[in-house]
């Protein structure tokens, strides 16, 4: 499996607030990002798998609404978070 708990603990000691706050917004945000990235790359080796596609198009939504709730929220937070994986050019 491509997401091991490991992992998990990784990304949220490295953009949430620690490795036990696995609700922070930038937490949750940086693990649908690793999710997408996986799933896109599934995408390229597999054109028409929908399903995927489909789970694919939920987590850049489930993304885009945790992104637009950390803007109204902390603008300064959600442009350190933005910076630090890249989303914007």
């Amino acid at each position: 499996m491509y997401l091991t708990k490991e992992k998990k603990e990784e990304i949220f000691a490295q953009y949430g607030k620690s490795v036990k706050d696995t609700g922070s917004t930038e937490g949750q945000i940086a693990l649908f990002t690793y999710r997408i990235q996986n799933l896109t790359e599934l995408m390229k080796q597999h054109k028409k798998d929908q399903v995927s596609e489909r789970a694919l198009v939920g987590l850049v939504g489930k993304r885009r609404k945790m992104l637009d709730y950390l803007k109204e929220k902390d603008i300064e937070r959600y442009r350190a978070i933005v910076k630090q994986l890249g989303l914007r050019k």
